[in-house]
């Protein structure tokens, strides 16, 4: 027996992983390389943001997932370019 209520329409699907474009590159290896090669102190903020990238991806947070991205790209490029920059202060302070 009814009494007037109607049920409730189901929810909208989440998007997948499936439904989206490719995931964004972690730059997990290059952000190794430049925290053990060349300086480490930056290089950990660049190690961290690689590894939340696939974590948010299969989360469905795309959006934080193309951010934790780009993070990781310029802190491997911060960190090679700083890096290569205390080498070569180094190097020049030797001769």
């Amino acid at each position: 027996m009814s009494y007037g209520t109607t049920p409730l329409p189901p929810p909208p699907p989440l998007p997948t992983v499936a439904d989206s474009p490719a995931a964004p590159p972690n730059y997990l290896v290059w952000t190794i390389l430049a925290t053990v090669l060349l300086f480490w102190p930056l290089g950990i903020f660049s190690i961290v943001f690689s590894t939340q990238v696939n974590k948010k991806w299969a989360q469905g947070d795309f959006e934080g997932a193309q951010a934790s991205s780009r993070k990781a790209k310029n802190f491997a490029i911060a960190t090679a370019v700083v890096g290569l920059l205390v080498i070569a202060i180094a190097v020049a302070g030797s001769m």
